[in-house]
């Protein structure tokens, strides 16, 4: 089958954003941000989807939200919307989406996770992270794995859990999976000069930050890993996440942050804890400059932001090639 899509990024095995596809099936991600101006509802209360994937919910998009209720609200209308004879699949850890089903929910409901209470569970195969099993409580497949981090993998049983439910057995639907090479931006590999691995990612929210950081430490056991970090996103900017970021980033070897003019004023002191261990640059060329001159062979640097982070990525490679 050949199902259509429409997905915030670029999967590596198809190089587009959305098709159609030849199949009764289509698949849109989508989260709580407005619709339009002249629009104030989540854009995903226009869907209506018949099988529906949760995976988290936490506050976000300042900009939009007063507070965590009123993305719960959102979401709350959006479940409103999977008829009854649908099925919501939902992240088994998350406790905020257990929140939200005591808001009221009349769909069928199954649970996803890497804990064997969930309905649908995977677990990796090796310590490296480079195989994985799944399974229903009835059936077990296991397979490859070419993506890193606990994130991933339950967007994979996610993945398998609601292909099933279109009626995909579950040594396919991870069969599949196996050849699944991620989305660009997301923890995406762009190159390696003289030694140093450059990664791109979309990370833009403390959870997503530090999971990605753990993916990495799992997958590259005792090698340093560097994270240059650009505060862009409007929650980002106006501090809401001072707090948590420090923490965040702790797995880090070293963190280099841009912080642009409007960002919040206190986010030196929310991430001081980090020490010797931190940089904060002003402009991206004075960045380029403190990581070239830190990096060394077998070092593992990812860039994370939801923008272009002023081309310090592109240039610092070309840089590097440069000095071959």
């Amino acid at each position: 089958r050949s199902p259509g899509f429409l997905i915030g990024g670029v999967p590596a095995n198809f190089g587009i954003t959305a098709r159609y596809g030849d199949s009764p099936f289509f698949v849109v991600e989508a989260d709580e941000y407005d619709t339009a101006f002249f629009d104030k509802r989540a854009k995903f209360v226009h869907y209506r989807p018949r099988t529906l994937v949760l995976n988290n919910i936490e506050f976000d998009h300042a900009d939009i939200y007063t507070d965590l209720e009123a993305i719960l609200w959102q979401f709350h209308q959006l479940i409103r919307t999977v008829p009854g004879n649908g099925r919501i699949l939902l992240n088994a850890g998350d406790r905020n989406l257990r929140r939200l089903l005591e808001m009221g929910c009349w769909t069928e409901t199954e649970n996803f996770g890497l804990d064997d209470c969930a309905d649908w569970r995977a677990s990796f195969s090796d310590a490296a992270g480079l195989a994985f099993c799944a399974s229903n409580g009835a059936d077990r497949a296991e397979t490859g794995w070419q993506l890193s981090g606990d994130y991933n993998l339950e967007n994979a049983i996610a993945a398998i859990a609601a292909a099933h439910s279109a009626g995909v057995p579950l040594d396919r639907a991870v069969d599949a999976m196996s050849r699944f090479s991620g989305v660009k931006r997301r923890l995406e590999r762009t190159d390696e000069v003289a030694g140093i691995f450059v990664y791109d990612d979309f990370a833009h929210h403390p959870t997503a930050i530090r999971r990605t950081i753990e993916g990495m430490k799992a997958r590259y056991p005792g090698e340093r890993l560097f994270i240059a970090l650009e505060l862009r996103s409007n929650t980002m900017k106006l501090g809401v996440h001072n707090d948590t970021l420090a923490a965040a980033l702790s797995g880090a070897d070293h963190v280099a942050i841009y912080r642009p003019d409007d960002a919040g004023i206190a986010l030196d002191a929310s991430v001081a804890e980090l020490g010797d261990r931190l940089s904060v640059y002003g402009k991206y060329g004075d960045m380029l400059s403190g990581l070239r001159g830190r990096l060394l062979p077998g070092d593992h640097l990812v860039f994370m932001s939801n923008g272009g982070f002023g081309a310090v990525r592109e240039r610092l490679t070309a840089a590097l090639k440069a000095a071959l």
